[in-house]
């Protein structure tokens, strides 16, 4: 199992904290959100582990792992960052990718990587207890997610006016079988071709998009239902909640920070 954490963004929400730091740096708790996210990864044993990165990527140097660049993170999205380190997606193992700007318990990780299939992705079926405390209302926020009576992903990432169309929450995990890992470099590049992401449109596209894409294509792609044990930072605001959270014994009913 290797592992790709996108880590080059800057996370303008995150500001001032992020004036002289990656997104991913950010304290949580006391500690950067990356090397909370390694820790797991190491008591998983995963080690090995690749880091995209832009924005002040110099700082991830010290951790030991191979940094691949992302150059145009200022002008593109995370499918982008993603295939700026295809040499990883070569087929010789299991691949997780990862968003850096999370937080997760060591049984949400397992959990995604006991799950057979050729993608699978991580879904929180606790997601609207985390977004109330995070927003006055959790629709203006949360996106789609539908799985079949089989588990396969149909629907992600669209903007809906109804729960019903949300049986959880991407958590910004994906497995990704190795067999499967080679070939998703020529679904990404043949997406160029799609009138919706012509021209700038192709780097700046959501992994939910993506991840879209696949399941439109009938790919093997699962959802795996998993109950919390995660946080996503966004913004000043959630950092805020969190630390407050913690401060008053609460936040481990969201997520059990090691």
């Amino acid at each position: 199992m290797r592992a790709i954490i996108l880590a080059a963004g800057q996370g303008t929400r995150l500001a001032p904290y992020t004036n002289d730091r990656p997104k991913c740096l950010v304290e949580l708790a006391g500690q950067p959100m990356l090397s909370r996210q390694l820790a797991v990864l190491s008591r998983l044993g995963v080690d090995d582990i690749v880091l995209v990165g832009g924005y002040r990527s110099d700082q991830l140097a010290g951790f030991g792992h191979k940094v691949t660049l992302n150059h145009d993170f200022a002008t593109t999205n995370m499918v982008h960052s993603l295939f700026c380190a295809r040499e990883a997606l070569d087929g010789t193992d299991d691949v997780l990718i990862a968003y850096s700007d999370i937080v997760y318990e060591p049984r949400v990780l397992e959990a995604l990587l006991a799950a057979p299939g050729g993608v699978s992705v991580a879904v929180n079926t606790e997601w609207q207890a985390l977004w109330q405390v995070r927003m006055d209302d959790p629709l203006a926020d949360a996106e789609s997610l539908i799985l079949g009576p089989d588990g396969r992903l149909l629907e992600i990432g669209q903007k809906v006016s109804h729960y019903s169309k949300i049986q959880g929450q991407y958590m910004g995990l994906i497995n990704v079988a190795a067999a499967e890992a080679p070939k998703l470099a020529q679904v990404h590049d043949d997406m160029a071709g799609l009138p919706r992401y012509t021209g700038t449109a192709h780097g700046n596209m959501y992994l939910t998009d993506f991840l879209q894409r696949l399941s439109n294509l009938d790919w093997p792609i699962f959802g795996v239902k998993i109950a919390g044990g995660w946080l996503e930072v966004d913004s000043v605001e959630d950092l805020a909640i969190y630390h407050g959270l913690a401060e008053r014994g609460e936040l481990d009913a969201y997520c059990k920070l090691a």
